[in-house]
């Protein structure tokens, strides 16, 4: 079976496409200036992205995993979340306080979907 690599650099690539599954990586934001809220539309732009290079989209998703690093702004990441996400194609989804490399990151996002 054929291997596709979306944007692959020397660590890591932002997708992996395998046996009609995409495995998106950890997206952050590029512009740390904005509150949680604003990361996170950035953060999901780009999901949209790959997903589409991948030849699928957020309907199709099967799991997330986020990671904020002040679990207080859950709520505010959730509502852009909510308005993002495919009503009634809501994936298996977990959500954890923990540090990101970078101190302005508000939030980092990964997935998987279906092809």
């Amino acid at each position: 079976m054929t291997i596709k690599r979306i944007k692959p650099g020397p660590r890591m690539s932002a997708g992996v496409v395998y046996n009609g599954v995409v495995y998106v990586a950890g997206q952050t934001a590029t512009d740390t200036s904005v509150g949680v809220g604003g990361q996170t539309e950035q953060v999901l732009a780009k999901i949209d992205a790959i997903l589409a290079e991948a030849g699928t989209d957020k309907s199709k998703l099967l799991s997330a995993n986020i990671w904020l690093p002040d679990i207080g702004t859950f709520n505010e990441m959730n509502k852009v979340w909510d308005a993002w996400v495919s009503p009634g194609n809501t994936p298996a989804r977990a959500t954890v306080q923990a540090p990101l490399a970078n101190p302005q990151l508000k939030v980092e996002i990964m997935c998987v979907a279906a092809v």
